[in-house]
This record gives structure tokens, C-alpha cells and sequence, in this order.
């Protein structure tokens, strides 16, 4: 099924700064698509470290199982990652396990390293035994592509477009900052526009930086700016058996070395890694399945930092709420609604509402004789901004979403067919 783009895309994919011996090969393997690329292959220079942040659902795929234990027999040592759309090798048992060793096997072999530097990743259908074959048939062509290759701007691109399911726009996102003077690039590309909730809500992410740093405090890095991040978007509430995040440090841009993830030296760093992450995030969120407006929900004085995010995820998550914003209907009632189902303490009397910056709702009433007119105006915008406040306390937090339309529907109920 050919879907339009989504009317909140970026104008266009950025243009990303070289990696030192980072190379890439798309292929179409026939997997379940037709006359499109499907595979994936990126190749890492030696002595790349990684870190990675995985799904929590109790039901995770086969190639997740696969990289958490890479992570941990590879010492965090990476040099390829493979990916493949249309089939997301998940809740198919022993067989599951079977294909991601016969493809990983097949990987080493053909790029030269231990099976446990090699990480997978499938999306696509769930419960479909992986036609691996069309894979490791493919390897030894899609590695001399790679090794062909030069890794500019296009490459990226054709990157996360490879690893699409039901996106609309492949998704990429780069900045540079500095760590002792010496500049470092950090390069990302996602894939998601469903089954997206945090738990992490990341779906598939590749993120690689030519900074030096060792693999725990990569890993460090990695998980506070996840939950900033992708675990601060929601598109259906469904959390992916597949979610997959994975940072690597290839170390060639000659930094001195890092010991410590709380290293001041960092600074500029984990801002700049954080903005790609968001960035990548931001984008899963507006391609949405059917969005066509993208939801920043900002909560303050709730209890706790905590509360603050329960709250705010669901109003972002709220059926009613993301229906009645798709039919453009300040309907602040519906907001309230979910604060109160939020299980978290408010008080009905305190909380104060705000769309569009004005303020609608508060004192346990609507504002009486507040101009509707500026609300209206925002509600038939692309960008929808909801501010709550609870009154009771400093928590804080901000997430982001999209509406609910019935090109949701459409989506998931052929998605199969």
C-alpha cells in the first residue's frame, strides 16, 4: 500500500556529515515488498563500541533477544548492523531465533568478524517465519555495494528509507559538537509511524557518532537521553515488540579520551546528541499512521517530575483528546478527562488550561468570556500546543504526539491484506 506523505514532514532530509569508514549497501531482497529496497547492511570500522536501549514489551522479537546478548558477549563491540522491512521476525519461537543465527552467521562471515559485533534488527509483520534465505543470499552482493560505496549524504538517506514499514518519509538527523576542542559528528536515521509508545518508544534507531568513548559511558549517555526523547513520544499507545535503539562510537575523529559520563568535557556533547535523538523522535511522531497535526503537551506543577509525565502521556494519548483535535473542536472537557484518569494526584479546583497559549480553563470552570477566536485559529494549524497545570506542585514535563484521524483505521486494518 502506497501512503502520501505526511503533511508534517520536514521539507527535506538533512544533508549528513561523512563518517571516517562508516559505509552503507540498501537491496531489495523481495522479503515482502516489491520493487523496493528492504535490507539494509551498515558496516563499522574496528574497535567501534556500542550501546543500546530495547523494548520492555514482554513479547520482544527474536533479533532483540539477539542484540542484548551481543551487547553483553561482545563487550560492546560493534562492526555491522543488519535490518530488514516487511517482517518483523517476532513471536516466531525456535524458528525466529534459527533465521537471526543463520543471518548473522552469514554477516560475520562475509565482513570478517565475530558473530556477536554483528546486530539485527526486523520490522514488518509479526507471527510470519523471516524467509531468511532472501537474506544471506544477498550478503555477499550487498557487502561489495557497501564496500563499493562512499558514505555521503544519499547513502543516508537510502538508509532509512530501506527500513521502512508503513513510514511515509525516511527520517535522519545530525549535529556536531566539540569535546576538547576536537569536533564530532553525531549522525542518526529511525523508522516508525505505529505501534509507537515509550517502554522505548523508539521503534528502530541507528545513531552513530565518530567521537572516542567507551562503551559504558556510551551507554550512560544513551539512556538519559532516551528518556528525554523517544520515551517522551506516543503515537497509538502501543509499545513495538522490535523497539530498538543503538548508539555507536567509532572513534576515528581523535578525541582524548572520556572515562566518565558526568565528565565536563561532555557538555556540548550530550546537548548534541539529545537534539538528535529528539529530532528523530519528533519525526516518528509526525508521520504518525494518518496524522495531520503534530501535539507538543506541556504539564507543570504537578507533584513530581513523574506525575508530570503520567499526566501529560495520557492526554497525548487520550483517544478523545486526539479525535477532537483531528476535528479541530477545542474540546478542553476531553483534557480534563484524562488529567483525571492520569492517577495521579490533582485537584479539580487548581488546574488551569491553555491552547494555543490561551487560557481556557481554570478554577474548576471555564475562563468566563476568554476569546475563542485565537483557539479556533490554532485548532485548524498543523502545530497544536496543550498546557496544563496542576497547582499543586514544580513537575514538569512535555511530550509530543499527533492527532487520531481515520486514516489510522485505513492503515491498520489492511496492513496485513
Amino acid at each position: 500500500m502506497s501512503l502520501p506523505v505526511s503533511p508534517l514532514a520536514p521539507a527535506a532530509f538533512p544533508q549528513m556529515p561523512a563518517l571516517t569508514g562508516v559505509t552503507f549497501a540498501a537491496h531489495a531482497c523481495g522479503i515482502r515488498y516489491k520493487n523496493r529496497d528492504d535490507l539494509l547492511l551498515m558496516v563499522l570500522p574496528a574497535n567501534t563500541t556500542a550501546a543500546g536501549v530495547f523494548t520492555r514489551s514482554k513479547c520482544p522479537s527474536a533479533p532483540v533477544d539477539w542484540c542484548r546478548e551481543a551487547l553483553k558477549k561482545g563487550k560492546a563491540r560493534a562492526r555491522a548492523v543488519l535490518v530488514n522491512a516487511g517482517n518483523a521476525n517476532a513471536f516466531t519461537g525456535e524458528v525466529g531465533a534459527a533465521s537471526v543465527a543463520r543471518t548473522v552467521a552469514k554477516a560475520a562471515e562475509v565482513i570478517g568478524c565475530a558473530p556477536e559485533h554483528v546486530f539485527v534488527s526486523s520490522t514488518g509483520t509479526i507471527g510470519e517465519p523471516l524467509p531468511d534465505a532472501r537474506i544471506t543470499e544477498n550478503l555477499d552482493t550487498v557487502f561489495a555495494k557497501a564496500m563499493a560505496g562512499g558514505d555521503e549524504s544519499g547513502d543516508w538517506q537510502k538508509a532509512a528509507a530501506a527500513i521502512m514499514t508503513t513510514d511515509t518519509f525516511p527520517k535522519g538527523a545530525t549535529r556536531q559538537a566539540t569535546i576538547d576542542g576536537v569536533t564530532v559528528t553525531i549522525n542518526g536515521i529511525a523508522k516508525g509511524s505505529g505501534m509507537i509508545a515509550p517502554d522505548m518508544a523508539t521503534m528502530l534507531s541507528y545513531v552513530v557518532t565518530d567521537a572516542a568513548l567507551p562503551a559504558d559511558v556510551l551507554q550512560a549517555l544513551l539512556t538519559k537521553a532516551t528518556d528525554k526523547t523517544f520515551n517522551c513520544i506516543t503515537v497509538d499507545s502501543d509499545t513495538s515488540t522490535s523497539d530498538t535503539l543503538l548508539l555507536f562510537a567509532t572513534g576515528t575523529a581523535g578525541n582524548k579520551p572520556v572515562k566518565d559520563a558526568a565528565d565536563k568535557r561532555l557538555k556540548a556533547f550530550k546537548a548534541a546528541l539529545t537534539e538528535v535523538l529528539l529530532d528523530l523522535a519528533q519525526q516518528v511522531a509526525r508521520d504518525g499512521e494518518g496524522a495531520s497535526k503534530f501535539i507538543e503537551v506541556r504539564v507543570t506543577g504537578a507533584e513530581s517530575a513523574r506525575a508530570a509525565k503520567r499526566i501529560a502521556m495520557t492526554i497525548a494519548d487520550s483517544p478523545l483528546v486526539k479525535t477532537a483535535i483531528a476535528g479541530e473542536d477545542a474540546n478542553w472537557g476531553r483534557i480534563v478527562m484524562a488529567v483525571g484518569k492520569a492517577g495521579e494526584k490533582a485537584d479539580r479546583d487548581r488546574l488551569a488550561i491553555r491552547i494555543g497559549g490561551v487560557e481556557v480553563a481554570a478554577k474548576g470552570r471555564a475562563v468566563e468570556g476568554y476569546d475563542e477566536t485565537p483557539v479556533v485559529a490554532h485548532m485548524k494549524g498543523k502545530e497544536i500546543v496543550l498546557e496544563v497545570d496542576i497547582g499543586l506542585g514544580k513537575g514538569k514535563a512535555t511530550v509530543w504526539t499527533c492527532d487520531l484521524t481515520h486514516g489510522y483505521i485505513d492503515i491498520n486494518g489492511s496492513y496485513r491484506t
